[in-house]
């Protein structure tokens, strides 16, 4: 089978494409996955640019979809033919949080989905969504649980919310979707008129280009009368932040899910005591989190917004593309 490796210590110059013998038979609990695509995260790009150091040879990418190709013994929950998609901890089945690293995460901790077939045990997957590709089902482990995570679990969004989205990045995307399919109203910022027109069209009521707008939390203010939205989706960290506790209403809801200006910084402390808001960190979500979110997702007929794919041998070009940040939506792998 194809496998792509990463040499240490990273670089996109550093992966690997190479030919392996293929998995055996599924033990008991287990099953085998003819992975047919992945998608491309911010967290994959940190692991094979060398940000966040790894084994050497490691197999990258934390998202896999594809088909069940067989069942070991005891498996019930999966069928052969079954198409599937992996989750991003794999031992944190259900309940809060259990897990603050990513030892366990494949494409880190562990091996990943950059390959044509693996045996898992069968509660690394969960089944995807009626009618979706497997390009579109590999948007779901890290970026689509994410958002559902942040703005259900952790939100608790209900319809005639306000929700504010920072960029036009996968979380972020799927955030502005599933917020407009659960009634709210959606405030998005981007960098770029044309991207800001996507927005726009896929169902965004206000945007905000952030260069013109640098003070855009106060922007925020005005478009809700002066009192902020209850929900930000922040994915930006320490340069954001500032401006995100300005756009929340007093009492309002900002989930951490990105630290994409750093990984520290200033914090205005009292002001977000002042206002009384709920900052919550966010890293993806349990295996039950996914389990609802495909539910939901059949009921919502919400499809993933795909910017391009590549083939698995063009990895580091599809990284390429991701670190031109010209992408809207997903970058996927199609193999």
């Amino acid at each position: 089978m194809k496998v792509v490796t990463l040499a240490s210590p990273g670089g996109l110059d550093q992966l690997r494409v190479e030919q392996r013998s293929a998995p055996g038979d599924p033990g008991p609990g287990e099953i085998k996955v003819r992975i047919h695509a992945s998608s491309l995260n911010f967290h994959d790009y940190g692991v094979v640019a060398g940000a966040m150091p790894t084994e050497d040879g490691r197999i990258p990418m934390s998202d896999g979809a594809g088909v069940v190709a067989a069942v070991g013994e005891g498996v019930d929950e999966f069928a052969v033919g079954d198409s599937v998609v992996s989750t991003f901890f794999p031992e944190w089945l259900s309940g809060l949080a259990e897990v603050g690293d990513f030892k366990t995460v494949p494409g880190d901790g562990v091996d990943g989905y950059a390959r044509e077939e693996v045996v898992r045990p069968a509660t690394c997957f969960t089944r995807s969504p009626k009618g979706y590709s497997h390009a579109e089902a590999a948007t779901l482990t890290t970026a689509g649980l994410t958002a559902w995570r942040a703005l259900v679990v952790e939100g608790g969004i209900k319809p005639g919310d306000s929700v504010l989205v920072l960029g036009t990045g996968g979380v972020s995307i799927f955030a502005l979707q599933i917020a407009k399919r659960l009634g709210a109203t959606v405030i998005a910022t981007s960098s770029s008129d044309a991207k800001i027109a996507k927005l726009k069209a896929l169902g965004a009521d206000h945007t905000i280009n952030y260069r013109d707008e640098p003070e855009w939390g106060q922007k925020v203010k005005q478009l809700t009368d002066g009192r902020g939205v209850d929900h930000v989706v922040e994915v930006g960290g320490p340069v954001t932040l500032a401006q995100s506790i300005d756009a929340v209403r007093i009492g309002g809801s900002i989930v951490l899910i990105g630290v994409l200006t750093g990984q520290g910084g200033e914090i205005p402390t009292v002001k977000l005591m002042a206002k009384q808001i709920r900052l919550h960190g966010v890293i993806v979500g349990s295996r039950k989190d996914q389990q609802d979110m495909v539910r939901a997702l059949e009921t919502m007929a919400l499809k993933p917004v795909i910017d391009s794919r590549f083939a698995l041998e063009d990895i580091a070009d599809a990284f390429r593309h991701q670190e031109a940040q010209k992408h809207f939506g997903k970058i996927c792998l199609e193999f």
